[in-house]
């Protein structure tokens, strides 16, 4: 019978069998459908998120660089990695990131906003640069910047007190302001020659630009040099009206081989000489009253020194009268006491042949007859409120130091030097110091300055109008005032700490940076009590020839202690050493000068420079190259009559007439050099 339950439409129900239950066996194959369901949705998430990932990856790529949260890399064409950057001011909150065409932008690191950018910027076919920027927008945060250097040997930078090339840091150093300072007053700061500028054996070159308030720091041990922006607690100062927010910019550029990338570099970033000093001041040696009188000059001692000087039958390009010529520093006349009759003096100076380059320096002592005048015109750098003249220690005593960047300073100056020029007949001038470590921790100028350096920059102006015979020692931006500059003071002393051994490494950082007219300072140093060897009150003989024997091969040459305080034999190695520059060495420098002036190339240059890729030739710092043909191997060491020698691959003759045709580099071990030699080489 059927059974009828009441509802209305579709809710009859019709039942005929009755329910069976799922067998147990079907439930493994419903499981399995929904594990193999879950496993495509992961499947399709991974590939998904591997997709994304692979966008996002090449987000963060331009060119050879690969950006990351926490710094970059930079490979080279053959895949390497060549350099590496660590952001220490923070981390890129990558998601503030995007890429239009070659350039990358973020917007904010994790914890706050900036600004941002990598540019990628092909200028030849051999080189790849990378514009790179970090600005912040909060006022007094620094940004910093870690590179590392352990995988290349690295040049540039600054002169030092312990010059080594390559680049040689020690110890744990925080960032300090990289401007010029007096390295031989503090032996720790960076020289008073320097540029913002490195570049590698692995053929990568770093310039900061020029508007960075830029600090560096390192530590030897994680083997990376620190690159900061900051003014807070800094002598860098923003602009007026601008806020000090800091920003590090720079370029980094990759080559080929470290030569072709320098040269680019020089030729794109540096200033270069506009013109050849005078050439006798390369073909002879110029004369100093320094070493040998200190500021015990007069003028019965100058004139007994040109006499001397011809008695001995030595070419003079100019007599250089230095330290104390004047009653006080800051004046700019004889004492009368010293020198009763200075017009009679050069005018026999001028009768005998020699021409005359008097020392100058940026400083007025208070007790000068022109400290008042100055106060009074507001010539001085002052300290921050404007009001007062900064007061500042230097060497010989207490003064302010002349505002080089205030027009009337400048001409006052200028004008001290033409009446000095007019009256006694004057070649020109040393200008002495010049370094930003001299202005007042907090000064004020007449024309605001971003970096203290400028300063420097603004002084050694002054000697543009002098510059065929001038000499200046310290730069910054300067290589085109086309002048001589020499390292600071050095040591009678043998070892790397201002002595004969730092000599090659200063004058090969000088030419990597931009400065090619070098006189490389006094044959025989300057024999300071109790920085001399031996204590003694000249320097130490086999010093003083091995000395004069490097110095014939560098640009231009300096006596001061003259050879005949010893004896004959040196007198006699002495002409040889004038004579073999003047011959040899003099129109070789003369023919590269010229060519200086359009590419910068250096003068003096290292091995590597003929042997990019030569593992050996990046750390040799005791010889050196003229040119690319003429290779100079001195004897540095006490005691020794030979020395090893490294012929890059190449055909050379040895001065003593040996024939070298080798295809590999070659090692001449306990080569023999006597006492009255130097070994060198030309490319035949």
């Amino acid at each position: 019978m059927y059974q009828v339950v009441p509802g209305g439409a579709g809710g009859t129900n019709t039942d005929v069998l009755p329910k069976q239950k799922h067998n147990r066996d079907t439930r493994p194959l419903v499981g399995a459908g929904v594990i193999g369901l879950v496993l495509v949705i992961a499947a399709v998430a991974a590939w998904c998120y591997y997709i994304a990932s692979l966008r996002k990856a090449e987000l963060f790529k331009t060119q050879l660089l690969d950006l990351n949260k926490d710094g970059y890399i930079i490979r080279n064409q053959g895949g390497s990695i060549v350099f590496r950057m660590d952001f220490r001011s923070g981390t890129l909150d990558l998601d503030s990131c995007t890429k239009e065409g070659e350039i990358l932008r973020c917007g904010a690191t994790t914890d706050r906003k900036l600004k941002f950018f990598i540019k990628t910027v092909q200028p030849k076919d051999t080189v790849q640069c990378y514009r790179v920027r970090w600005e912040e927008l909060v006022p007094d945060i620094p940004v910093e910047h870690a590179m590392t250097y352990k995988s290349a040997h690295w040049y540039g930078g600054a002169v030092s007190a312990a010059q080594r090339w390559p680049i040689s840091l020690s110890g744990h150093q925080a960032p300090k302001p990289f401007v010029t300072s007096d390295i031989y007053s503090n032996h720790n700061e960076f020289g008073g020659i320097l540029e913002s500028y490195w570049v590698s054996s692995n053929a990568t070159a770093i310039k900061i630009n020029n508007s960075v308030p830029f600090h560096l720091g390192w530590n030897d041990t994680e083997k990376t040099m620190y690159f900061q922006a900051r003014y807070n607690d800094s002598p860098f100062k923003p602009n007026p009206g601008e806020a000090p927010c800091a920003e590090l910019s720079y370029r980094v550029c990759v080559g080929l081989d470290i030569t072709s990338i320098h040269k680019y570099m020089v030729r794109r970033y540096f200033n270069k000489p506009n013109k050849v000093p005078a050439k006798v001041m390369f073909r002879h040696p110029s004369w100093s009253t320094w070493a040998l009188h200190k500021t015990d000059i007069d003028q019965e001692k100058l004139l007994a020194y040109a006499a001397n000087i011809r008695k001995h039958n030595f070419n003079c390009s100019q007599l250089e009268l230095d330290d104390r010529y004047t009653r006080r520093y800051g004046d700019f006349d004889f004492d009368q006491t010293k020198f009763p009759n200075a017009s009679a003096m050069f005018q026999k100076l001028k009768s005998d042949g020699f021409l005359v380059s008097l020392w100058v320096h940026p400083f007025i002592n208070y007790d000068s007859e022109n400290f008042h005048s100055c106060v009074e015109r507001g010539l001085f750098v002052r300290e921050p409120t404007g009001r007062l003249p900064g007061l500042v220690r230097w060497w010989n005593g207490i003064g302010s130091i002349l505002d080089f960047t205030n027009p009337e300073a400048r001409e006052w100056f200028s004008s001290k030097l033409r009446s000095l020029r007019s009256r006694y007949g004057l070649s020109s001038f040393k200008f002495d110091a010049g370094e930003a470590n001299y202005l007042p921790w907090q000064f004020s100028t007449r024309t605001h300055i971003r970096d203290p350096s400028f300063f420097t920059r603004r002084y050694t102006e002054m000697a543009i109008p002098y510059n065929d015979r001038a000499e200046l020692r310290s730069g910054y931006q300067s290589q085109n005032i086309s002048c001589f500059f020499r390292p600071i003071d050095r040591d009678s002393v043998w070892g790397y700490e201002f002595g004969l051994k730092s000599l090659i490494p200063t004058v090969l950082t000088l030419s990597i940076l931009g400065y090619q007219f070098i006189q490389p300072d006094m044959i025989g140093g300057n024999a300071y009590l109790n920085r001399t060897v031996g204590n003694r009150v000249l320097p130490d003989r086999e010093l003083y020839i091995r000395w004069l024997e490097l110095t014939a091969f560098m640009p231009s040459m300096q006596f001061s202690i003259p050879p005949w305080e010893y004896d004959t034999e040196v007198v006699e190695i002495a002409r040889k050493y004038t004579a073999l520059h003047e011959s040899i060495v003099a129109p070789r420098v003369l023919e590269l000068a010229g060519e200086v002036l359009d590419t910068g190339d250096p003068l003096i240059r290292p091995l590597w420079w003929i042997a990019t890729g030569d593992e050996t030739a990046y750390k040799i710092d005791s010889q050196f190259l003229i040119g690319d043909d003429l290779m100079v191997a001195p004897v540095l060491e006490p005691g020794k009559q030979e020395r090893d020698i490294y012929l890059p691959a190449g055909h050379w003759r040895s001065y003593k007439g040996e024939r070298f045709d080798i295809k590999k580099p070659l090692h001449l071990t306990d080569y023999p050099v006597d006492l009255d030699e130097i070994a060198y080489f030309l490319w035949v």
